[in-house]
Formats: structure tokens, C-alpha cells, sequence
């Protein structure tokens, strides 16, 4: 029998991952190897607070973390299955 768990945790990240902008953030942020809030927000020209929030719930799905260095947070992708989703989908 099959582990159900891993179907939970992958349906999870496409959750997630499911909405335009987010899917966005981890595409760039991959392609970046990292960036902080700011970054994010000049290059999708919405809100820091939208933003933010769409951080959140990556960052509550296990799929991207924050390295604070001084006053600034590098987010980066640490989850291997939504790396190479993505990846995959924006193959150029």
C-alpha cells in the first residue's frame, strides 16, 4: 500500500503554487538562486504587502525560507518537488 502522506504534500505545493504570482515568486527566485522583498516587488510592480502575503503562505507551505542578513531577508526555495515542478514549466 501506498504511503497517502506524500500525495497530501504534493497536492500541498500545487496548492500553492497554483496562484499567478506565487508560482511567479518561485520561478524567480530559482532563477535568482534568492532575493529579498523588495526585489520581488519591482519586478512584479504589485504591493509589498501583496507580496508579503503571498511569501507567507510559501513560506508556511515549507516551500521557500528567509535568511535575515543586518535589516534585509533573503527568501530562497529549499523544497526539491516545487523546484523541479517549476523548473519544468519554464524551461527556456
Amino acid at each position: 500500500m501506498e504511503d497517502i502522506n506524500k500525495y497530501y504534500e504534493a497536492a500541498e505545493i500545487l496548492k500553492v503554487l497554483g496562484h499567478p504570482t506565487r508560482l511567479c515568486i518561485v520561478n524567480g527566485l530559482i532563477r535568482n538562486k534568492g532575493c529579498n522583498v523588495s526585489f520581488m516587488q519591482s519586478c512584479l510592480n504589485i504591493p509589498q504587502s501583496t507580496v508579503s502575503q503571498h511569501i507567507s503562505k510559501l513560506k508556511s507551505a515549507g516551500i521557500i525560507v528567509g535568511e535575515r542578513k543586518g535589516l534585509e531577508i533573503t527568501y530562497k526555495v529549499v523544497n526539491q518537488i516545487a523546484i523541479d515542478l517549476v523548473t519544468s514549466l519554464f524551461k527556456d
